[in-house]
């Protein structure tokens, strides 16, 4: 089999064990909206799953630095070494792990007030903001909800940690599977845990005297998630050699000391990005109904993410490896052309989302959230954040398969010294926007931090790998948003006509007009692509006719 060819297998593996995982991480989030919409529940759920929850997300996702720094090491190392490696690196990190857990559990509440101060308002001074006694009385209910849920949630640090290494070993065992459809489990106890929770309290699950239970509910099925997410790892790593829950002190190891390398700098440069995040709750906490601001932010965040997660882990999973064999001096012209078919890849995928997902903004949230407790000025709030999010996924994305480079090449430290001046950036640019904007402007905040770090990134690369053809790539990703640009307009000028056809009440109807106008906006852009005789969209067809002609 080709190497083009084993990329595209794998592309094909994550990608559809990654589509399972989202449409189940949406059907979580639909859930979540149905029972508590945008009340205090699920917005003290946001805050408090800030440290624990992001930990998961920092430590366990794929992608992330223990995964990065796994394959990256043990992709170079023969099998019968992998195993003291896993259980060596397993043993420091849990012990370091065990004891932010107990931390985090003693310190809740303090830990809670850094998280979001805007909760912890006294109410003299919520009275000088201008605040209502209603207002206050769900702030409160939401800074109650939010400590109690941080308490449950506090063990996912360890979980994380384990979470993030099996999956690196798996992946550099060619194992693909588990890992991307491993959140669906997570997802499913969540659905799991509310469904319980709905045949308990019935219409009573909106009444706000049942909140912090439904708040601990949710709080405990998502533990159970992160648990189960490790727990049917385990039976794939030792079935093939990648070690056991064995603790080994191999500390001085040099293939664990080389994980560590560039584990170390590696995690904080994305927890750094994870600041970036805090950043952001922290001024939203002070927003007028925070609640609400960051509950929008979470159900606008997950529509975007969903295409981003599934073509994230697409586009990055396979390029990581090959990145890593590139990086000799005579290869570079390979490593080129590798993170050239990265980002185009990045821009010819992301783009058209974006520009369609900005003008569907409001139909996508209506059918998605509006149900009993989702209401609709609940999916007009939602929609606005949306279109804030949709702006930015192309350099999201893009500023991550550079970042691959940087781990690829061992230098670790550039995107964590990059990340260090982001925060103070995006903390700047939330004092600047939230005001004016709201929720949007610490969204648009995020976007534009995001583009700098692309763009310094790129800067960088160019000078150290001797020469990028940037001002090709920049031509090439300006016709892809010409032609995404193309798309939304028809897809604007689709729903239009829809809506002055059919309406726009009934799910029936919003869904109708929605799947017309996004895939006519899809063909256009398919249309457009195809007419730049690009090698990644001719590579794409190429595979695409080559199965349809083979059934």
């Amino acid at each position: 089999m080709s190497k083009a060819r084993s990329l595209a297998g794998i592309a094909g593996i994550v990608a559809i064990a990654t589509l399972l995982s989202k449409v189940f991480g949406l059907f979580r989030q639909q859930a979540i909206a149905a029972a508590f919409g945008t009340g205090p529940v699920f917005g003290a759920f946001n805050f408090a799953y800030v440290i624990p929850g992001f930990l998961l997300i920092l430590l366990g996702g794929i992608n992330g630095p223990f995964h990065s720094a796994i394959v990256s090491v043990l992709s170079k190392r023969k099998q019968e070494e992998v195993a003291p490696i896993v259980e060596g690196i397993t043993t420091l990190v849990v012990s370091i792990l065990l004891l932010v857990t107990v931390g985090l559990i003693a310190f809740a509440e303090p830990m809670m007030s850094l998280v979001a101060p805007g909760l912890f308002l006294s109410a003299a001074d919520a009275a000088r903001e201008g605040m209502s006694p209603e207002t206050y009385a769900t702030l409160q209910q939401t800074r109650d909800i939010a400590i109690q849920q941080f308490k449950i949630m506090a063990p996912m640090a360890v979980l994380a940690g384990l979470v993030g290494i099996g999956f690196g070993a798996l992946n550099a065992a060619n194992q693909y599977w588990l890992p991307s459809i491993s959140p669906l489990f997570s997802s499913v106890t969540v659905l799991l845990g509310l469904g319980g929770l709905a045949w308990y309290l019935g219409d009573r699950i909106t009444d706000p005297q049942y909140a912090m239970l439904g708040g601990a509910v949710l709080a405990w099925s998502t533990l159970a998630g992160a648990l189960l997410q490790w727990l049917v790892q385990l039976p794939a790593q030792w079935k093939s050699g990648l070690g056991t829950l064995r603790p080994r002190f191999n500390f001085n190891d040099p293939a664990v000391r080389e994980v560590i390398h560039v584990m170390g700098p590696a995690t904080f440069s994305s927890g750094m990005m994870q600041i970036n995040v805090w950043t952001d709750l922290f001024f939203a906490s002070f927003i007028p109904n925070a609640a609400a601001a960051v509950s929008a932010m979470g159900y606008a965040g997950l529509l975007a993410l969903t295409p981003l997660g599934i073509l994230s882990n697409v586009i990055l999973v396979p390029l990581l490896p090959v990145f890593s064999r590139l990086t000799a001096p005579q290869d570079w012209p390979d490593l080129k052309l590798r993170i050239r078919q990265g980002l185009i890849t990045t821009a010819l995928t992301m783009l058209p989302i974006s520009a369609l997902m900005i003008v569907l903004a409001v139909p996508i949230s209506r059918v998605v959230y509006e149900r009993y407790a989702f209401r609709p000025e609940d999916s007009l709030l939602t929609a606005t954040v949306l279109m804030a999010y949709s702006v930015g996924m192309f350099v999201y994305l893009g500023r991550d398969v550079l970042v691959r480079v940087f781990y690829a090449l061992e230098d670790s430290l550039t995107p964590f010294r990059i990340s260090i001046a982001n925060i103070f950036l995006n903390a700047l640019l939330d004092f600047l926007l939230v005001r004016p904007y709201g929720a949007v402007g610490l969204v648009l905040a995020t976007v534009g931090v995001n583009l700098i770090s692309m763009l310094i990134m790129l800067a960088i690369l160019h000078r150290r790998l001797q020469g990028l053809p940037l001002r090709q790539w920049g031509g090439l990703t300006a016709l892809l948003a010409l032609g995404s640009g193309l798309a939304g307009g028809v897809a604007w000028a689709v729903l239009q006509g829809c809506e002055e056809w059919l309406g726009n009440q009934g799910f029936g109807v919003l869904l109708v007009n929605l799947c017309l106008a996004g895939g006519v906006g899809l063909l256009v852009f398919g249309w457009f692509a195809t007419r730049l005789r690009l090698p990644e969209v001719d590579a794409f067809v190429s595979r695409l006719s080559q199965r349809f002609l083979r059934r």
